[in-house]
């Protein structure tokens, strides 16, 4: 665990090599102020790119789940003050998803990226009502970044 007020370390990881983001420095930046404007603070996280085959395998091992997802999110942090985190994110689905519902994939996947920050920060979205409330978030996140 870092020192507190320590400069978070943000990676995104390519074990498949299908896709890799661009301008991720700015992305990371932009993480890092997600973190600070819910008030809590960053020690590390960890975004993994993988497919769709690779996040079912972890659906099944971790939460006993057998269908296809297009993130899921593990809160790896020792206590609640720090959060240290890694999000397993399908690039699969998430073209998939941008398909389906006629949305940019680059749209799409800055929302699942911040989806999976937002889970880290406290937000649920297994109800109605929470779900409302982290799409609003993402909603807000997604306007006031501009740049990827």
């Amino acid at each position: 665990m870092s020192k507190p007020n320590a400069k978070p370390l943000i990676n995104f990881f390519y074990p498949n090599k299908k896709y890799y983001l661009r301008n991720s420095n700015s992305l990371k930046t932009f993480i890092e102020t997600i973190f600070l404007k819910e008030g809590k603070e960053l020690n590390s996280m960890n975004y993994i790119f993988c497919s769709d085959n690779d996040l079912l395998k972890i659906n099944k091992a971790y939460l006993n789940h057998n269908y296809f997802t297009d993130i899921i999110t593990f809160n790896l942090s020792d206590n609640k003050e720090i959060i240290q985190g890694e999000a397993y994110i399908s690039i699969d689905r998430v073209m998939a998803n941008a398909k389906r519902m006629k949305i940019s994939f680059k749209n799409e996947l800055l929302r699942v990226i911040f989806h999976g920050s937002l889970h880290l920060c406290g937000y649920n979205d297994k109800t109605n009502i929470e779900a409302g409330t982290m799409r609003e978030k993402e909603d807000y996140y997604l306007s006031i970044y501009t740049t990827i």
